[in-house]
């Protein structure tokens, strides 16, 4: 692998791909739970999902540079153009490259699960540009939203309703609302990724003025908030769940409740470079926590099919 191939994965963060599988997962389950599944359909979502995701991760490398969140004193991983390893304008031929291939392969996607010209294309064909210009806003645009705190909502929108509603659908034209409380765990989880990174980044994010959370409230309370995320995430799967119950398999993902205590405590004590682990093992939790969510559902479905 070249040298310039390994930073353009350095500058991917693929490390946060797994969060973005962990809605497009949960929202196949929940089609494959309910009827019918269709596996190109699931496969060119993911895709399509791990494209926004890389595009979202190098415009909020783009843009930390452009409004000086990320410099020489900032905690956690090198970024790649304030460091001077890919030139700015290089990083943003690549936004939008990774732009328009992200909107084409949308395209595609809506062809094969809704059809052409059809009344939910054209929603959805909304919702993706949408999609693209909102990772691309976060930090790079002229008014970021992430810097006025505003990143914490899109992430539980984004990774939590949309993801997890719209792969439904477009699974099975559909919808079925108390997949709303699926959909809130995937994204508060989502969510408590974001507010680790935020914490860790609290007193360079007060210099650059990137008025996140934890830099609103302090780092006492922004503890107790991420306790919150993680409590009424977990909360909505089990709520979930008794109301369809049907098999003890379906509580397999509380399995997972001593990966989130972990990352809890991690985040009430540690700080600084010492929390930046536990961005991944945050994200890896999640990712576990949906597989054995809906493997309990596969499992369920196949003993009491619907």
């Amino acid at each position: 692998m070249s040298t310039t191939t390994k930073v353009w994965i350095i500058a991917a963060r693929p490390r946060t791909l797994p969060l973005a599988a962990a809605s497009i997962c949960m929202g196949g389950f929940l089609a494959y739970y309910h009827g019918p599944f269709d596996w190109i359909v699931f496969f060119l979502t993911l895709t399509t999902t791990f494209l926004l995701q890389i595009l979202s991760n190098l415009a909020n490398d783009y843009g930390d540079n452009k409004h000086g969140a990320d410099h020489h004193g900032r905690i956690g991983p090198d970024r790649m153009v304030q460091s001077g390893i890919i030139p700015a304008a290089k990083m943003k031929t690549a936004m939008v490259g990774i732009g328009v291939f992200t909107l084409l392969l949308g395209i595609l996607l809506l062809i094969q699960s809704v059809g052409f010209n059809s009344p939910p294309f054209y929603i959805f064909l909304f919702l993706g540009i949408v999609s693209i210009a909102a990772a691309i806003n976060y930090t790079s645009g002229k008014k970021p939203y992430g810097y006025q705190g505003l990143g914490d909502l899109a992430v539980l929108l984004f990774f939590g309703l949309v993801a997890v509603f719209g792969t439904y659908f477009l699974q099975t034209s559909s919808f079925q609302w108390d997949n709303l409380l699926p959909a809130l765990s995937c994204g508060l989880f989502a969510t408590a990724v974001l507010n680790i990174n935020n914490i860790r980044d609290i007193e360079s994010d007060r210099k650059a003025g990137k008025l996140s959370i934890p830099v609103r409230v302090g780092r006492p309370a922004a503890i107790w908030y991420h306790w919150a995320l993680l409590f009424i995430g977990i909360s909505c799967s089990i709520v979930f769940t008794m109301l369809h119950y049907s098999s003890p398999w379906q509580w397999i993902f509380l399995l997972t409740l001593p990966l989130i205590y972990m990352n809890g405590k991690a985040v009430q004590f540690k700080s600084g470079a010492d929390l930046d682990p536990y961005l991944k093992q945050m994200a890896l939790t999640t990712l576990v926590y949906v597989l054995t969510f809906g493997l309990g559902l596969v499992i369920a479905s196949s003993a009491f099919p619907n």
